[in-house]
């Protein structure tokens, strides 16, 4: 079959990216790993000892990023649809987020005293059609702010890929109330005609 002219220049564009070049040379399972990079060393938002919940982690560049800034005695909860290439000291949960019984699932997984750092990094198929794929989005973020509420502890923090459009301010105002600090986040690895940004909550108010 036959390449559509988008796919095509995707390609293009995808094995002339600086930030493919430097994962493979780097040995990171994606590019994603410098946005998340970039957002650390700008915000320190990991820290050994500390429970984190990666959410759409495959392939599974985000967690080894926490790995090698957090160390071992990191502990690493993984989630994503797609399966990854097992990591040593991560708990890896393949599944969607959207249903109850992987919900169930990753819950249980989740420590008593909760977690310090929720991650997401999900986002739906994308169509194309942006009155569908904005509402699409916008719903898994609001799925991941519910969760993070469930599992945060006191003054944990939040990192979502969201991205612009109807619902954004709304969903802003509304972190912003359940955390002390509401910053936006636009990595330069994110392609710069992409609508995505991260929104990076910190000092959660239980």
């Amino acid at each position: 079959m036959a390449r559509s002219k988008s796919s095509h220049r995707w390609l293009q564009e995808h094995f002339k990216d600086e930030f493919v070049k430097r994962s493979k040379a780097d040995g990171y399972r994606s590019r994603a790993v410098y946005k998340l990079s970039e957002i650390h060393l700008k915000d320190k938002i990991i820290r050994p000892g500390t429970t984190i919940v990666d959410l759409g982690a495959a392939p599974g560049g985000w967690s080894q990023y926490i790995q090698e800034i957090g160390g071992k005695s990191c502990k690493i909860i993984a989630m994503d649809i797609l399966p990854i290439e097992p990591l040593a000291g991560v708990k890896f949960i393949q599944g969607d987020f959207l249903e109850d019984v992987i919900l169930d699932e990753l819950m249980k997984s989740i420590p008593e005293n909760g977690v310090n750092l929720v991650l997401s990094d999900i986002a739906p198929n994308i169509s194309g059609v942006e009155a569908v794929d904005i509402p699409r989005a916008m719903y898994l973020v609001e799925l991941v702010v519910d969760f993070s509420a469930k599992v945060l502890c006191p003054d944990g923090a939040l990192l979502v890929k969201i991205f612009q459009g109807e619902g954004f301010d709304e969903l802003i105002r509304s972190l912003r109330v359940q955390y002390k600090r509401v910053v936006i986040r636009k990595p330069k690895a994110s392609r710069p005609r992409s609508r995505e940004v991260y929104a990076l909550a910190t000092g959660f108010r239980v």
